[in-house]
């Protein structure tokens, strides 16, 4: 199957492409006729694919169009990493959208060249909670706008547990014991795919304690100028990861292999195993798959005492600042970000809202993450404060790490890219 999935709406009168699954479908999108009037056609590109996720951006698209007829959006999007790649060389070669999705590690390279438009006189910037506006201004500008707050946690297979007399993990004593007695069994407890499950447990028990004391500004500035290393924050998650690797709860080999939120998803329900490190966005897939079992996601176990959190500020739309239409393209991005729309996409999402008195989205298996994120038991994965691609250098080094590189190595190459990346 090919992995570059993608999705285009563009509408002339009434007509909608997708391309989903490496096949077309067509769908009709209802708009207003043709005012005879100029009409200005502004492209938007994103890495959401899902069928499920096309459609709801296809709603959306719907409605701005009907209430903007002199602006048509043509929708684009590409899977993972791929679409990272594609939007830095559209962007270096002058053929950058109008929008475009971006996470904090390529916001950092693009908005660098100058290649991302101001936002901050957009009409919804106001509806943000104080948290997500920390984390979108900069000197008085706004370079993104985050439509969702994803929660990244622990998959648990309830009914396996309880069949198994255990139960899911609030403490990191209590998932090892968990994790040594299906080992026991003969049974790999946890599935972890090659990118966010072992780098969210590693950035959250790190950074864990920073955010308890309110210490980001001052240790991220002094992560940002080289007076202190990631690994002095970092060496104790991947410290745990490691140990994971090691006892056998996670199988280091066929995590290299696994894709996240989509070849773990299909391991996962499989009900074989008790649990699953990825996005609580991806809950409702899961759910959509008919496992046979009932499951829940949980916070992560890491601490010694609890459990936490890790959480981000997702589906940002960004407008290209060399844009032959950054009115138009600025229109779109206030439409999307309207509250009506970010409650619609979130609760799509299985993720938080990012406005003031917006709500989580209401899919019952990510409600036990509720009374965590409530109590400010939450680390941000790429908190704005930190000007090191940390997504990717994290991802990069568990990588490493599942590959069976020391711990000891692991660190000191992710330290070394990090100061590449100061230079």
């Amino acid at each position: 199957m090919d992995k570059r999935k993608s999705g285009r709406i563009c509408a002339a009168v009434l007509i909608c492409t997708l391309l989903l699954w490496g096949c077309s479908k067509k769908s009709t999108v209802e708009n207003e006729k043709s005012t005879g009037q100029n009409v200005t056609t502004i492209t938007f590109f994103g890495n959401k694919y899902e069928k499920e996720n096309v459609e709801v951006i296809e709603e959306i698209i719907s409605g701005f169009m009907k209430e903007n007829p002199d602006i048509r959006v043509s929708y684009e999007s590409l899977k993972g990493a791929e679409y990272f790649e594609a939007l830095e060389k559209r962007m270096a070669s002058g053929k950058g959208d109008d929008v475009f999705m971006v996470n904090h590690d390529i916001l950092l390279k693009l908005k660098g060249k100058g290649q991302i438009a101001d936002l901050s006189g957009l009409s919804t910037v106001s509806d943000y909670t104080d948290q997500m506006r920390g984390q979108m201004e900069e000197g008085g500008k706004i370079y993104w706008m985050p439509t969702t707050v994803s929660v990244f946690g622990l998959y648990c297979n309830t009914d396996l547990l309880e069949k198994h007399k255990q139960k899911a993990p609030e403490t990191l004593q209590e998932w090892e014991h968990v994790c040594e007695y299906f080992k026991e069994k003969g049974t790999t407890p946890v599935i972890s795919n090659n990118d966010i499950s072992l780098k969210t447990l590693v950035i959250g028990e790190g950074f864990y304690s920073v955010y308890q004391k309110h210490e980001q500004k001052k240790v991220f500035k002094d992560l940002n100028n080289g007076n202190e290393k990631l690994s002095k924050y970092l060496n104790s998650g991947f410290s745990q990861a490691e140990s994971f690797i090691k006892k056998g709860y996670i199988d280091a080999g066929k995590a290299l292999d696994t894709e996240k939120t989509s070849d773990d998803l299909e391991e996962f329900v499989k009900g074989e195993s008790p649990f699953m490190l990825t996005g609580a966005w991806a809950a409702g897939r899961v759910k959509s798959m008919k496992p046979g079992f009932n499951f829940e996601v949980t916070a992560l176990p890491v601490l010694k005492n609890g459990s936490l959190l890790v959480m981000n500020a997702d589906t940002r739309l960004s407008v290209n600042a060399d844009s032959r239409h950054v009115d138009a393209a600025k229109r779109f991005v206030a439409y999307f970000t309207e509250a009506e729309n970010i409650q619609r996409f979130a609760d799509q999402q299985c993720s938080f809202s990012p406005l003031k008195g917006g709500n989580p989205s209401s899919i019952d298996e990510i409600q036990p993450l509720l009374s965590c994120y409530k109590a400010g038991k939450t680390v941000i994965g790429t908190d704005s404060l930190l000007e090191l691609p940390i997504w990717n250098l994290t991802a990069d080094a568990s990588r490493q790490l599942l590959s069976g590189k020391s711990l000891k190595a692991v660190l000191k190459e992710m330290d070394q890219a990090a100061a590449k990346e100061r230079e």
